[in-house]
């Protein structure tokens, strides 16, 4: 099934080179299949066309360390982590810090490490969790459930509309239809990835759904 997946997704990103969702998706691919070469010059496409995708570094990252390429890996891992700084993305940066360790290095020290964020949201600004930027809070979930809910509590309207012109790129580019629960699958895993919903967001969101 992997396989099928590596496929789909080197099309898509071959399809749209800038296509960075495709890129990502195809890296994390090629990390679960041990192809880590493959996998590293991915994840580099994908940061070329978003810069500001923490988790891609992460995962770059990784991938690079896995391929042998340590001192590569370093330079990857410290762009990251001052990105995922900068956006107040701290699970991502702090999984880079520990990639670093363990490679014997250490994360970079930095002079005045970004609190944006932070900042904004203490001053009452809705800030969005995948973009780390200002931005308008929904009025409702938009979906049921508590992955809906946890969507509407951190993530912005601008940034979801980015998701549905994505999400179509997918439909269409896969050729994904509803009726299959695989092709929902494939659809539901690129919309988590593409809003940087990992194991730790699903658990808050189960948390919210518990609270509600």
């Amino acid at each position: 099934m992997n396989a099928d997946r590596i496929a789909q997704f080197e099309k898509m990103a071959s399809a749209d080179p800038s296509n960075e969702m495709a890129h990502f998706s195809l890296g994390n691919a090629y990390l679960q299949a041990g192809r880590f070469a493959e996998s590293a010059q991915s994840f580099e496409r994908c940061v070329s066309v978003n810069a500001d995708m923490s988790k891609a570094y992460q995962l770059g990252g990784e991938a690079m360390i896995k391929a042998g390429w340590e001192d590569k890996a370093v330079a990857f891992l410290e762009t990251g982590y001052r990105v995922a700084a900068s956006k107040g993305d701290r699970l991502p940066q702090q999984a880079m810090a520990k990639l670093l360790e363990g490679i014997g290095r250490k994360a970079p020290i930095l002079a005045e490490e970004a609190e944006t964020a932070e900042r904004l949201r203490e001053a009452g600004a809705f800030v969005c969790r995948r973009t780390g930027r200002p931005g308008t809070k929904m009025p409702s979930p938009p979906m049921r459930g508590a992955l809906g809910t946890w969507i509407a509590a951190n993530i912005s309207q601008e940034t979801w509309r980015q998701w549905i012109g994505q999400g179509t790129k997918v439909i269409n580019e896969l050729r994904l239809d509803f009726t299959r629960d695989r092709d929902q699958e494939i659809y539901d895993q690129q919309m988590r990835e593409y809003l940087g919903i990992d194991d730790e967001a699903l658990k808050e969101a189960a948390e919210l759904a518990a609270k509600g």
